[in-house]
């Protein structure tokens, strides 16, 4: 991935990259005999879950430097995006992402979401976040490390609590989990996705 060190660099850039190789690292544990196994997501095997990873990365360059809507997407990145070799696609279609929110400008663009319009920097703050939840998702089906770094967690805490209601009522989530008490913020975090850590 491109180097985000620059002081011209956006600071998202640099989260983006790190929730990525998170992710990835996981991608790069799962073993051959993993692939069917079950994951937090119930509807999900780990092969699902990675496919639906890679489909939401191949989305990027289309919706940020092409400057597409869904309508004109279609469905493309619907189906198998994973081939014969998961892990190697997997990896082109992370590169994709970085690349294109990477691009000078980019983030200074408005991008045509499922709800509308709305700009490349909150549709990177959700997939940062996006990346590090369904990581801890593909870690607790795989049996990897579940710490996720303290300032992905924390961003995608502050990126996702004002609207973690409506994506309960799109039952797309399942409900919230009441956190123990003393829960720490990647508990929370995880809780009120609908996860029981």
């Amino acid at each position: 991935m491109a180097d985000t060190t620059g002081k011209a660099a956006h600071p998202l850039l640099a989260r983006h990259a790190a929730a990525l190789e998170v992710f990835t690292d996981r991608v790069h544990e799962v073993r051959a005999d993993q692939w069917d196994a079950p994951t937090p997501c119930t509807d999900w095997s780990v092969r699902d879950l990675v496919n639906h990873l890679t489909a939401e990365q191949l989305w990027v360059p289309s919706m940020v430097r092409d400057g597409a809507t869904i309508a004109s997407v279609g469905d493309t990145f619907d189906g198998d995006m994973l081939g014969p070799d998961p892990v190697a696609s997997w990896d082109t279609a992370a590169a994709a992402s970085y690349e294109a929110f990477a691009e000078p400008g980019a983030l200074d663009r408005t991008v045509h979401l499922s709800f509308g319009e709305t700009s490349a920097v909150f549709y990177c703050g959700q997939m940062i976040t996006d990346l590090v939840v369904h990581a801890w998702d593909l870690s607790r089906a795989i049996g990897a490390d579940e710490q996720l770094p303290d300032d992905l967690v924390a961003f995608s805490a502050r990126e996702i609590t004002p609207y973690a209601a409506d994506l309960e009522k799109s039952g797309l989530f399942a409900p919230a989990v009441e956190p123990p008490a003393g829960a720490d913020v990647q508990t929370k975090l995880l809780n009120l996705l609908g996860r029981r850590v």
